[in-house]
């Protein structure tokens, strides 16, 4: 076998964090500045500012790797930073600590509340229920969380169950009337059923008022 080749085979693999390669799309990167991306992270945290090398490694155009370098600065991925080496000559390098710190608060951090949020809406609805969710009802309830914060699915649940009632489709419409009168938390919902229940209680008094004996 031609010894090249195998010398090829033979060098080290580039090595990412696993949840950079599921998620990068969420990060809002392209695929090319995904490949720049793992390039850099496999020379180090901090790399000299140099396109003509990476150009030549990568195999592109060095324009393009500038181009690719202000994209992933400008969505906060990389930061350019000068600095002094040992020699005291100054230089930019790239750095990797904003990609470090987004993985970390964007998604690691955010992501176990929501999943968390998740679990206790399916299993409170099955507690309410007293049984398993259908898949449609997996499905409906799945709908809702994109759609409605965790605190107003409850809140409907719990409407629903003081009406007499677990039916999906009356839930599905007092979130719809709940939305089309612009309630999006619990603060707000309150705020309204307050307003409702005055409302109702002044045209109760309204209409009980003995007009005959008024003087």
């Amino acid at each position: 076998m031609n010894e090249k080749i195998i010398n090829i085979l033979k060098e080290k693999p580039i090595i990412i964090p696993r949840i950079l390669f599921l998620k990068y799309k969420d990060l809002g990167l392209t695929n090319d500045e995904f490949i720049l991306l793992m390039f850099m992270l496999d020379i180090g945290d901090k790399i000299e500012y140099n396109p003509e090398f990476i150009a030549t490694s990568l195999k592109i155009n060095k324009f393009k790797v500038m181009e690719l370098i202000n994209n992933l600065f400008e969505k906060k991925i990389i930061n350019i930073v000068v600095e002094k080496n040992k020699h005291g000559k100054t230089g930019e390098y790239i750095s990797m600590e904003l990609l470090y710190d987004k993985i970390f608060k964007e998604l690691l951090i955010e992501d176990e509340p929501v999943k968390e949020i998740t679990s206790d809406v399916f299993t409170i609805f099955e507690q309410e229920l007293g049984r398993v969710i259908t898949p449609l009802e997996y499905e409906m309830i799945k709908k809702w969380i994109e759609e409605y914060k965790y605190e107003i699915i409850i809140e409907a649940l719990k409407e629903a169950v003081y009406n007499g009632t677990t039916n999906f489709r009356y839930i599905d419409s007092i979130l719809s009337n709940w939305k089309k009168n612009g309630i999006k938390n619990k603060e707000e919902l309150i705020s309204y059923k307050n307003k409702y229940r005055k409302s109702k209680k002044e045209k109760v008094d309204y209409f009980e008022y003995n007009w005959l004996e008024d003087e």
